[in-house]
């Protein structure tokens, strides 16, 4: 059997250091969402009971997590509150991304322990990802490269475009 490794999820953890605090707390996640660095830790949007935050090593363009503020890996362990408002938001930032990069399709889900894939898992997240017809989402494993082609930056700014005029044009500010 071969192995594929994806160093670039440590590396990714590694990356928000500086928005670490100097106590015992180690969750990236947790750690966002006290600094209120939006701009730098690509937070897009926060809610009641979540924030949504683009990914630094996106799976494609635009690929965006949408976040519980509680501290849980445990997805039984969300209230009926928390699971509504993650799924409503999981269904808002899909139309945002619409509006914003017109995919062709997502791919949508959470990777549940370390087994499944997850690089961050004491905190559950769910991915909401881009896909677009010929997208080249196979070059990891074919390539050992990622393909996103569009900077992050850039995809930041036009998120928070769409989902300002999204906001606007339902009256909220």
């Amino acid at each position: 059997m071969e192995r594929l490794f994806s160093p670039w999820r440590s590396v990714y953890i590694a990356s928000f250091s500086d928005l670490k605090k100097s106590d015992d707390q180690t969750c990236l996640f947790c750690d966002v969402a006290q600094q209120r660095r939006d701009k730098r830790a690509l937070v897009v949007a926060r809610y009641e009971t979540c924030m949504v935050m683009m990914n630094l090593y996106p799976y494609n363009s635009g690929h965006l997590m949408v976040i519980p503020y509680r501290h849980t890996a445990d997805l039984g362990a969300l209230t009926k509150r928390e699971h509504a408002e993650i799924m409503s938001i999981t269904a808002l930032m899909m139309d945002v991304l619409k509006d914003a990069m017109q995919p062709h399709g997502f791919n949508l889900g959470a990777n549940l322990g370390r087994v499944a894939g997850a690089g961050i898992d004491q905190h559950i997240h769910f991915h909401i990802v881009p896909r677009w017809n010929g997208d080249s989402n196979f070059m990891p494993t074919l390539a050992d490269t990622k393909v996103v082609s569009e900077s992050m930056q850039s995809t930041y700014k036009r998120i928070l475009r769409c989902l300002k005029s999204r906001n606007r044009r339902k009256g909220k500010q």
